[in-house]
């Protein structure tokens, strides 16, 4: 019998077994096989059978913003500002990160994913998930035998043997037991069912930790490239006033670039090779991480985008919110399955003599069989509000799973605008850019000529000095997006082959794909 709803089941009316004056006539051992026969074979599973929750409608079309994108991008003429052309419904590769062509990104993605204690981490736990449900298979679906071998030694009394002043014994035991719980209900199956589920959550999880710990490597790879790129700026207009100036002080005076914004650039720089270094798996006075500027990444012209109808299936998150989800309806049926009677079968046998040469003579041996029925009477309620409190944790996790693919859109809704914005950013900084250097080039020619003042030097710096900074911080935000859609499409694990397995070495799975060819 299986419930097939979705909601908290109601409970069933109890099995009725109808008397047979066959059965009645027949000897025990006869009738007791028929009875086991008919609970195995009229054993059903209480509870809900989960069905993966169905998408909003609107997740059925082709877009995930309210207004359709356009099909590519605006384009600059700077490095990083050429137009990107989304492909709907194009996959996305296994190795993402290889789309910006950097060979030591690549390498250092390759070194984390064998270093990174996080993912060990994740891995560990994942192995442990696995060795608990095999544990708890074992024990929920087999008989379990526990085999006995012993020997006492005691003063009987005389009353019991009849000896006079009693006498010393040493009795000899060996013994196999087994026993066997019949899950005529189905609670059993349903506890593995859970247990199956909350593994595939802790798989998923390790999914989601290796595309978090790669988006973290490229996207903090990206924010060093953009600091140095500002910090080299800085430097050209510190060089640019010394060589006019040669008292330091008057700069200061005048209003130049202090050189307290160079120590801070300075600054923010170490702190992000810092993180990088601890994201790849390593301590941050370790050598050979390898050094990014934006020229060494090549910003991909073509964008692979799932269609919104795939996203659940992609997303890591997703997936193991919905495992989740699963293992709280499974909890439903197992307290379903408690209110109900739990059917046993026992068996031992033995052999018990005073001399061990006696052990396993037929005088010696005994054996016992038996059968159980234990049905819950009076309990205060308490599995009943269990029940409804497994109700209520699957109502959570609904939530929470809801919760979860809303955030998964928005994550693609997000980076897809982001993409679109942000090249339209770059194009008018890249034109402010432009025309400060241009004005900048005209004032330093005036005040070699003594046309301008030096002030009115200074304040063109200044203005290039800010409008580069922001082109560059514009170059990296190109570069941030398209990491951001790959992060919010997935991240492409389904291509791997298999899932990110424990037993794997993470530097197999971490080999990048040849990128794909840049139009």
């Amino acid at each position: 019998m299986q419930n097939q709803e979705n909601n908290a089941p109601q409970d069933p009316p109890p099995r009725r077994w109808q008397a047979d004056p066959v059965r009645r006539r027949a000897g025990w051992p006869r009738q007791g096989a028929v009875l086991g026969a008919a609970l195995l074979l009229s054993a059903c599973t209480l509870g809900p059978d989960f069905k993966t929750p169905g998408l909003p409608a609107a997740a059925q079309g082709a877009d995930y913003t309210p207004s359709p994108m356009p099909a590519r991008t605006a384009q600059a003429p700077v490095p990083g500002g050429q137009s990107q052309q989304l492909l709907p419904g194009q996959d996305i590769p296994a190795q993402w990160w290889a789309v910006f062509r950097s060979e030591p990104l690549d390498r250092l993605i390759r070194d984390a994913l064998a270093q990174s204690p996080t993912l060990a981490s994740a891995q560990a736990t994942l192995r442990e998930a696995q060795a608990n449900y095999e544990a708890q298979s074992g024990s929920l679906l087999w008989p379990q035998v526990n085999g006995t071998l012993g020997g006492t030694r005691q003063r009987a009394s005389q009353v019991t043997t009849q000896v006079p002043g009693g006498q010393l014994l040493t009795l000899y035991n060996a013994q196999v037991n087994v026993s066997y719980a019949l899950d005529v209900f189905g609670g059993n199956r349903r506890a593995l069912e859970g247990a199956q589920a909350t593994l595939e959550a802790q798989r998923y999880q390790v999914e989601a930790v290796y595309l978090t710990l790669t988006g973290n490597l490229v996207t903090t790879a990206i924010r060093e490239a953009a600091l140095r790129a500002q910090l080299q700026a800085t430097r050209e207009v510190l060089q640019a006033q010394q060589q006019q100036l040669d008292v330091i002080e008057k700069q200061f005076d005048t209003g130049a670039i202090p050189k307290s914004t160079v120590l801070q650039q300075r600054t923010q720089l170490a702190q992000t090779r810092h993180q990088l270094a601890v994201y790849a798996g390593r301590l941050p006075s370790e050598a050979g991480l390898p050094e990014f500027d934006l020229a060494s990444l090549s910003l991909p012209a073509e964008l692979p985008l799932s269609l919104p109808s795939e996203l659940a299936r992609q997303r890591p998150d997703v997936r193991a919110s919905e495992a989740r989800l699963h293992a709280a309806s499974a909890e439903i049926g197992v307290a379903t399955a408690n209110l109900y009677p739990k059917f046993s079968l026992t068996g031992s046998y033995g052999s018990s003599a005073t001399r061990t040469r006696e052990l396993f003579r037929s005088a010696s041996d005994f054996w016992s069989v038996g059968a159980a029925l234990a049905q819950p009477i009076f309990d205060g309620a308490s599995l009943r509000a269990q029940k409804r409190a497994a109700v209520a944790a699957y109502d959570a996790a609904a939530g929470q799973y809801r919760d979860t693919v809303l955030g998964a859109f928005q994550n693609v809704a997000d980076a897809l605008r982001a993409l679109e914005i942000d090249a339209t950013a770059l194009q008018t900084q890249a034109t402010a850019e432009s025309l400060a250097r241009q004005s900048l080039d005209l004032t330093t020619t005036q005040f070699r000529a003594g046309a301008v003042s030096y002030v009115q030097l200074l304040t063109a710096q200044q203005a290039w000095l800010q409008t580069h900074t922001a082109l560059v911080q514009a170059q990296a935000a190109r570069y941030a997006d398209t990491a951001a859609l790959f992060q919010a499409l997935g991240g492409g694990w389904w291509n791997r082959g298999e899932l990110a397995d424990a037993t794997i070495a993470p530097a197999a799975d971490a080999t990048p794909a040849a990128a794909p060819a840049q139009n």
